[in-house]
């Protein structure tokens, strides 16, 4: 099928105007697939002193014992300078450290180079961070998530410019514009939903007038970010089929290789099934998922370094994560031909850049492609002191 040009569709940065280059850590560190590493590292960093805390902690330019920050928004991690703390490691959360990877962060202030505090904010159960990735077969993909997004290259999109799920991170006025067009409102998630299925290369996102097409692009998106975000009831692959354990997994496995025949995993001597080509052929950006996840849990780090701070073995829940990401790829790939079908698609009653000029949604106003005033509560300054914001 031939494709089918958008010279006039508007782009992304337009549609949702607000974003923020994605948070930069500066050392390794602070993340890692599972939290209780993470609290030994923090430990083993304040029992050091002198010339071993500075090498263990790996200052930059950014950060070093001596630097001065105010607290993460939420209330996360200490304000005294890293050079006299003592106290115990602040509660590891979850974000998402690359495309479907999962892991866990020490959220310090004091650790993190470029933290961005404006998503900090904005970052709760409602939220809907978009990322865009590189796609080498095809458009963009939007990746979706519920946790902060630490994904370097890709600037980051809330779907929502307040915590609550308010004030929606959208031209002012398309809503309007589009219930004029649709004959109903869509909400939000409806507008990032359609965005995930029709985004084009260069980042264009074709809008619809044709309730239809809208309705079927909808539907196609919102299935795509439920699996993406995985809130809620587990995916599960038709016809009954799920990945299981077949041969247990070593205590650390080293290679991870695919079986196409047999549609098999296998971590050295360890086998899990079935694993469908789709999973394991899935990419983001030229990478295939499976196994920069797998080599996330298996390199290790420098000796002497807190990153060389890993489990002793496999650690139960890898397993448990290691079969919903199989499951998660696997329906989403079903779902890849009908995007790239899209994309060859003419769509009809199109809803141009030009219109949406003549309409006075675009140009977006410069106050929309900033961050909201979010101040729910006092946050802490440097050295205790309040911030002033």
């Amino acid at each position: 099928m031939p494709s089918v040009t958008h010279d006039d569709a508007p782009p992304l940065a337009d549609l949702m105007p607000w974003s923020v280059a994605p948070p930069r850590l500066g050392r390794g560190w602070p993340t890692a697939p599972d939290a209780a590493s993470l609290k030994t590292r923090w430990d083993t960093l304040v029992k050091a002193e002198g010339p071993d805390r500075e090498a263990l902690f790996e200052p930059t330019r950014s950060r070093t014992l001596h630097t001065a920050v105010g607290q993460l928004p939420g209330g996360s991690g200490g304000t005294e300078r890293l050079v006299r703390t003592s106290g115990p490691c602040p509660e590891p959360v979850r974000v998402l450290r690359a495309p479907f990877d999962e892991q866990w962060l020490i959220p310090d202030h004091r650790l993190i180079d470029a933290a961005r505090p404006e998503l900090w904010r904005v970052a709760d159960e409602r939220q809907v961070f978009v990322v865009e990735a590189p796609d080498a077969a095809g458009p963009p993909l939007l990746l979706a998530t519920s946790r902060l997004p630490f994904i370097g290259g890709a600037r980051v999109r809330p779907l929502y410019r307040r915590p609550g799920g308010a004030e929606p991170n959208l031209a002012p006025g398309l809503l309007d514009h589009l219930a004029a067009r649709l004959g109903r409102r869509p909400d939000p998630v409806d507008v990032l939903a359609w965005a995930v299925t029709a985004v084009r290369p260069g980042s264009v996102v074709p809008l619809t007038a044709d309730p239809a097409q809208w309705e079927h692009g909808v539907e196609l998106g919102r299935r795509a970010l439920w699996l993406m975000r995985r809130d809620g009831e587990r995916p599960k692959l038709p016809g009954g089929r799920r990945p299981y354990v077949r041969a247990p997994l070593p205590p650390r496995p080293l290679t991870l290789r695919y079986d196409r025949d047999e549609e098999a995993l296998l971590l050295d001597e360890g086998r899990v099934s079935p694993v469908p080509p789709g999973a394991w052929d899935f990419e983001v950006g030229g990478v295939r998922v499976l196994e920069q996840w797998f080599a996330a849990r298996t390199s290790e780090g420098g000796p002497g370094t807190l990153a060389a701070i890993r489990p002793a073995g496999w650690p139960q829940t890898w397993t448990s994560e290691l079969l919903e990401l199989i499951t998660v790829l696997a329906l989403l790939a079903e779902l890849r031909p009908q995007w790239r079908e899209s994309a060859g698609t003419a769509v009809t009653a199109e809803i141009t850049a030009t219109e949406l000029r003549e309409a006075g949604v675009l140009p977006v106003p410069s106050a929309a492609r900033g961050p909201a005033s979010v101040l729910d509560g006092q946050e802490e300054g440097p050295e205790g002191q309040l911030a002033l914001l």
